[in-house]
């Protein structure tokens, strides 16, 4: 099993930058993609960044506009969103997720069998 825990949200204004990150347990972090998504209130979920397990690959949604980065630290578990020029449409929970379904792209959400509770990005204007 994966357990996944998301820190690093907060309130910020349009231009600044925030580093989310997510701590895995499990003796098997290193063997999954791992992905952030988001998801504002009465919104569903959507795909924002993933990454490999060696970390050589990413994917990033289009509204990324190159703003984030997403990383990994497989000797430290943890999975990072580095946001940078965030704009008021970026506010949502971040949630960070391991990918459990190889049938399924690494930009779908079914794709993504454990997931973290969450944490709060509020960008104001």
């Amino acid at each position: 099993q994966v357990q996944l825990v998301e820190s690093g949200g907060g309130l910020v204004q349009a231009g600044d930058s925030l580093r989310l990150s997510c701590a895995a347990s499990g003796r098997t972090f290193s063997g999954y993609y791992m992905g952030w998504f988001r998801q504002a209130p009465g919104k569903e979920r959507e795909f924002v960044a993933a990454i490999s397990q060696s970390g050589s690959i990413t994917y990033y949604s289009a509204f990324v506009k190159g703003r984030f980065t997403i990383s990994r630290d497989v000797a430290k578990n943890t999975v990072y969103l580095q946001m940078n020029t965030l704009k008021p449409e970026d506010t949502a929970v971040y949630y960070c997720a391991a990918r459990n379904n190889m049938a399924k792209t690494a930009r779908d959400r079914a794709a993504y069998g454990y997931w973290g509770q969450g944490t709060q990005v509020t960008v104001s204007s």
